[in-house]
C-alpha cells in the first residue's frame, strides 16, 4: 500500500501542476471611452492575448480578404516555403482581386504569400490552397481544424480567399485572436510588414511589383501589418497591427466605412491606456528559495491593475522525488493573478537548471519569447504516464 500510496501523490502533485500551467483563457478589459464606426471591432495586446477592447466582438460576420491572415498561416505552418506553387485553371479564372496568374504559371509558395497579403489574390488563395492542401476543400478543412485548434468559436471558412459564401464567417474577437496568433511567426510578420514587394515572372520580361494595399503602412508611426478586405456584402474589412515601445496591438473593423481614422484610435486607446507591464523576468529569483523564473512574463495594465496583481508559488511535492528526476530542474510555478484570475503563470526551475533560450524555425510559429521550457510539459507527461503505466 505504501508503494501505491506514493506514487499516487507523486502523480496528484504532477498532475495539479499539469492542470495549472494549462493555457489561460486572457482576461478582457473593461471598454473605456472609445468607439468607432464599425459594425463590430476589437482591439487585443499580441504579447499577452489580452482583449482591451470589443464592441460586439463575438458576433460572426462575413469577413471577405481578412479570411487570408488564416490561408497565409496555415500555409506556412504546412507547407515548404522554396516549394513551387503551380497556378490550375481553377486558380488562373478565380474572380475578384488578382495577381494574373496564368494557368500553368510557377512560383515559390513563399512568392505567393507575399501577392497573397499585399494584393489579395484571389489566385493566389486558391492556388494555395490547392498546394498546400491537396484541394480547396482539403485545405479549409485544415483552416477549420486551425480555427478548432486556436478556440476560435464564432469563426468556419468555406474557402480560402474570403468571397462571400454560406457558412463563411468570423468575429472581430476571433480575428483579433487568430492574427495575435499569427504575429508569433516570424514569416508571417515579416510578409503583412513588407510595403513592397518584386518577384520574378516567368512569362513576362518584367518582373512582378506588388505594393501593399494597407494604408495604415503608410499613416501610423509603428505599423507593421496586417490586411485589408472589402466585398459587396462584407462591406470594408481591417486588420492593422503596430508596434510602440516593445508593445505590439492589433485592431479588427468590420464593415467601417471610415476604418484608416478608426483603427488609428484604437491602437492609440491601447497604447495610451494600457501599456505592456513586466511583471516577471526570465532567471529572476524567488526571494528564500533556490529558484529561478524559467520565462518573462509581460502584461497590459490599465489605471490602477497594477496594485491588484497578486502573485502565488505553487511547489511540487517535496516526496515527489521519482517525478523530480525526470523534470528536467522544473520546481513549480509562479500563478499570476488579477482581480481573482489567473493572467499569466511562470514555471520555476531550480537555478541551475534553467532551461537555454532556443529559436524558433523560420516557418515555424513562435511564442512571444520562445524557450525550451514546453520540453518540461513532455517531461511531466512522461512521467505521469510511467507512475501509472500508462501504455505499457
Amino acid at each position: 500500500m505504501k508503494r501505491i500510496s506514493r506514487k499516487m501523490l507523486s502523480a496528484f502533485a504532477l498532475f495539479t501542476l499539469l492542470m495549472a500551467l494549462v493555457p489561460l483563457s486572457p482576461l478582457r478589459a473593461e471598454n473605456r471611452t472609445v468607439s468607432t464606426n464599425a459594425r463590430a471591432a476589437a482591439l487585443i495586446d499580441v504579447t499577452s492575448g489580452r482583449i482591451l477592447y470589443s464592441s460586439r466582438g463575438d458576433e460572426p460576420m462575413l469577413i471577405a480578404s481578412l479570411t487570408k491572415i488564416m490561408t497565409a498561416i496555415v500555409a506556412i505552418e504546412n507547407s515548404d516555403l522554396s516549394s513551387m506553387v503551380k497556378v490550375s485553371k481553377n486558380a488562373s479564372g478565380k474572380e475578384g482581386s488578382s495577381l494574373y496568374l496564368k494557368q500553368g504559371e510557377e512560383m515559390t509558395l513563399e512568392n505567393m504569400l507575399y501577392g497573397l497579403m499585399l494584393r489579395s489574390g484571389n489566385d493566389a488563395a486558391t492556388a494555395i490552397a490547392e498546394h498546400v492542401g491537396g484541394s480547396e476543400e482539403g485545405f479549409v478543412h485544415l483552416m477549420n481544424a486551425k480555427a478548432e485548434e486556436l478556440n476560435l468559436k464564432h469563426t468556419h471558412f468555406a474557402n480560402p480567399h474570403g468571397l462571400d459564401a454560406e457558412g463563411h464567417y468570423s468575429s472581430a474577437n476571433d480575428l483579433a485572436v487568430l492574427t495575435a496568433y499569427a504575429l508569433h511567426n516570424p514569416v508571417f510578420a515579416e510578409i503583412v510588414k513588407t510595403k513592397e514587394k518584386t518577384a520574378d515572372n516567368p512569362n513576362e520580361a518584367w518582373d512582378y511589383k506588388w505594393s501593399n494595399k494597407n494604408k495604415m503602412l503608410r499613416l501610423y508611426e509603428g505599423a507593421d501589418g496586417v490586411k485589408t478586405g472589402y466585398t459587396k456584402k462584407a462591406l470594408r474589412c481591417l486588420v492593422s497591427s503596430a508596434t510602440r515601445g516593445g508593445q505590439q496591438l492589433v485592431a479588427v473593423t468590420i464593415n467601417d466605412g471610415n476604418d484608416w481614422n478608426d483603427h488609428m484610435s484604437l491602437l492609440d486607446f491601447g497604447f495610451n491606456h494600457y501599456p505592456l507591464k513586466t511583471l516577471v523576468e526570465r532567471g529572476e529569483g524567488v526571494s528564500g528559495y533556490d529558484l529561478a523564473a524559467g520565462k518573462t512574463l509581460a502584461y497590459p495594465l490599465g489605471q490602477g491593475e497594477e496594485d491588484r496583481i497578486v502573485t502565488r508559488m505553487v511547489l511540487q511535492e517535496a516526496n515527489a522525488s521519482r517525478a523530480a528526476d525526470t523534470s528536467f530542474g522544473l520546481k513549480g510555478m509562479l500563478v499570476i493573478q488579477l482581480g481573482g484570475k489567473d493572467i499569466g503563470r511562470v514555471p520555476l526551475y531550480a537555478r541551475d537548471q534553467l532551461p537555454p533560450l532556443v529559436a524558433p524555425k523560420r516557418n515555424e510559429p513562435a511564442s512571444a519569447e520562445a524557450y525550451s521550457a514546453d520540453n518540461w510539459l513532455e517531461a511531466l507527461g512522461s512521467t505521469f504516464k510511467a507512475l501509472f503505466h500508462v501504455g505499457s
